[in-house]
């Protein structure tokens, strides 16, 4: 069982990934072409993340995947505000027929300049229209300068995604 990281190209999947994995920043500018696979040890459990690009060729994959997942992590570009509509009109698609799969929305790049707040991304996004049934989570996050440590907020969004792990298996 897999934790499924999904966003449109650019949204900082595979940087946040490579925090959560190494809890050192590493930025990657190159976008995922195809999949990317990482596992990511805690003391309580072993983690396998896969990551699929978000580019418009590979999104007819995402659906293949989710019935297969324990836990889909979203990554949107909290600074792109004109590809909003289309992070939330892919998540709504995403998720309309999995009623109870949790979802954790991360609201990356809080770090740059005109980057939406949580409120903001929250309504961008039609949080409140997903449904009462399901776990969901917004977190916001961003990949500091390479080479440092992870910010707070990826170690609190690492702890979360650990717990849910922990409790859906």
């Amino acid at each position: 069982k897999q934790i499924l990281v999904l966003g449109l190209d650019g949204a900082g999947k595979t940087s946040v990934l490579h925090s959560l994995a190494t809890n050192h920043v590493k930025r990657s500018v190159a976008p995922t072409e195809g999949f990317n696979a990482i596992c990511v040890n805690t003391e309580e459990s072993q983690m396998e993340f896969l990551e699929i690009g978000g580019s418009e060729c590979l999104r007819s994959y995402w659906k293949m995947y989710l019935p297969k997942v324990l836990l889909l992590i979203y990554v949107v570009d909290s600074a792109d505000h004109a590809r909003l509509p289309v992070a939330k009109q892919l998540l709504h698609q995403l998720i309309q027929n999995n009623s109870t799969l949790p979802v954790v929305v991360l609201a990356n790049k809080q770090d740059l300049e005109g980057a939406y707040c949580i409120a903001d991304i929250h309504d961008a996004l039609a949080l409140s229209d997903i449904g009462d049934e399901r776990k969901m989570f917004l977190i916001g996050t961003h990949v500091a300068e390479d080479g440092s440590e992870i910010s707070s907020s990826m170690k609190d969004a690492k702890e979360l995604i650990a717990q849910l792990v922990l409790e859906t298996q």
